[in-house]
């Protein structure tokens, strides 16, 4: 979509990209992902010139979301290192804090594209530790993978009340 990068048109992006995201049932982005384009519409109307023209694109390719905001300004943003008492100079290090990863992608005299990746996929969770079977007499056995068994139907329990 383009746009100009004015605050009451950030809000309204955040939504789109809110939808889209659980369109694509990733519900689980779209907290990090409003951020993310959040701070780089922010960028665009506090620094880009000559315009606060700017186009923002999502693509979801197999495992990965991406989310890029192409404006007019060719200079570089940089990491920032904002002092604890300053208010503004955290967004790149917001985008950093929760992209799996982020880049600039310089267009020449057409500006720049700003981009941050998502994962789409969970972590797989982690396989539980076998168990180690220890003789009687204290000796280690070879550790075993513990296999659960399968639920058994259970017959209803009746109770009897005695009066």
């Amino acid at each position: 979509m383009e746009l100009q990068a004015l605050p009451s048109r950030i809000g309204q992006v955040r939504r789109i990209v809110s939808a889209q995201l659980r369109y694509w049932q990733l519900d689980r982005l779209i907290d990090q992902a409003a951020l993310g384009v959040t701070e780089l519409l922010t960028n665009v109307h506090r620094h880009a010139q000559p315009d606060k023209l700017c186009t923002v694109e999502m693509e979801l390719l197999f495992d990965r979301l991406t989310v890029r905001v192409h404006d007019h300004d060719p200079r570089i943003p940089t990491l920032g290192s904002a002092g604890p008492l300053e208010t503004t100079g955290r967004g790149l290090a917001l985008i950093e804090a929760v992209s799996e990863s982020w880049g600039v992608l310089p267009k020449g005299d057409a500006g720049k594209v700003v981009w941050f990746t998502l994962p789409t996929t969970l972590p797989a969770p982690a396989a539980p530790s076998p168990y180690a079977v220890t003789a009687v007499f204290g000796t280690a056995a070879t550790p075993f993978p513990v296999v659960e068994a399968e639920p058994r139907e259970r017959a209803p329990v009746r109770a009897a009340v005695a009066t």
